[in-house]
């Protein structure tokens, strides 16, 4: 991976790398689309106990990929759902595995945009949930911008939801995850060229460049709170959904965690911001 200064073709890069991963995710193992058929839930345990109870009330899903996690929130009582993506492909995908789980456009909708035009493009003026799962915030450069858009469609007495991969872990070195080799605080962006995918690290890929931003943990929760929002709690996790640094191992419940001998640290983390009534 190499480190750069300024990536102005960063949109454009990374929807191209997305829109290509559609059809290798869908097909993979590690999405799995027949179980989620049948199962039709794909929701990490701690996410649906911080959330709550869903029933009856309307969620939006910013940065969906093909809508595994918003239709599993449908599944659990959501009275509506919508996901955003900016990726078309992924959101044809989503849309057709909606209609096949027998839900209509009123119940589960899906709208292809940039996560900063989220306000103009949904459907609704705001939401009782507003959720983001793991592995969206590094795509973005403007994290304020984000908080911003993400705040304004928070209900009054709603909350935003937030889980995401903790970025200490991008400052540590991938083998061991006990040396700090890259610097936690960096603000430029970081440019790979690595074909593949996580579902599959041998697929042939075309569209391989991508770019990233990390976000600091400081600087996710400033955002946040500068909107108006009220932080509800921030809880940090010692497990992770991949085997992030090849210290790590697989336990019963599916997650990786270091072995019972190492010192843990932070791999995860979830936030909830919440809007007074």
């Amino acid at each position: 991976m190499r480190r750069i200064t300024g990536a102005e073709d960063w949109r454009e890069a990374n929807r191209a790398r997305w829109d290509e991963r559609v059809a290798l995710h869908t097909a993979s193992d590690f999405y799995d689309q027949d179980r989620f058929r049948r199962a039709r839930d794909v929701l990490r345990d701690f996410e649906v106990a911080e959330v709550g109870d869903v029933t009856g009330r309307s969620l939006l899903h910013l940065q969906c990929h093909f809508g595994q996690d918003t239709l599993s929130w449908a599944h659990r009582g959501a009275a509506r759902v919508v996901g955003l993506d900016f990726s078309e492909p992924a959101i044809d995908t989503a849309r057709a595995l909606a209609a096949e789980l027998g839900y209509g456009p009123d119940r589960a909708a899906f709208v292809a945009a940039d996560v900063y035009d989220a306000a103009e493009a949904v459907p609704d003026a705001a939401y009782d949930i507003v959720y983001t799962g793991l592995g969206a915030l590094n795509w973005l450069p403007d994290l304020e911008r984000w908080a911003d858009t993400a705040a304004s469609l928070v209900a009054p007495g709603g909350f935003l939801y937030l889980a995401e991969f903790h970025p200490l872990c991008d400052a540590l070195d991938d083998e061991t995850g006990s040396r700090i080799v890259h610097d936690y605080f960096r603000r430029d962006a970081w440019v790979d060229e690595v074909p593949g995918s996580y579902t599959d690290f041998s697929a042939p890929t075309v569209h391989n460049r991508s770019v990233e931003w990390q976000h600091p943990l400081g600087d996710v929760v400033s955002a946040l709170a500068a909107t108006g929002l009220r932080i509800d709690f921030l809880h940090e996790h010692d497990k992770t959904m991949f085997q992030r640094f090849t210290a790590l191992a697989r336990s019963g419940d599916g997650y990786h965690r270091f072995p019972a001998d190492r010192p843990r640290i932070p791999l995860m983390y979830s936030l909830r911001a919440s809007r007074p009534s």
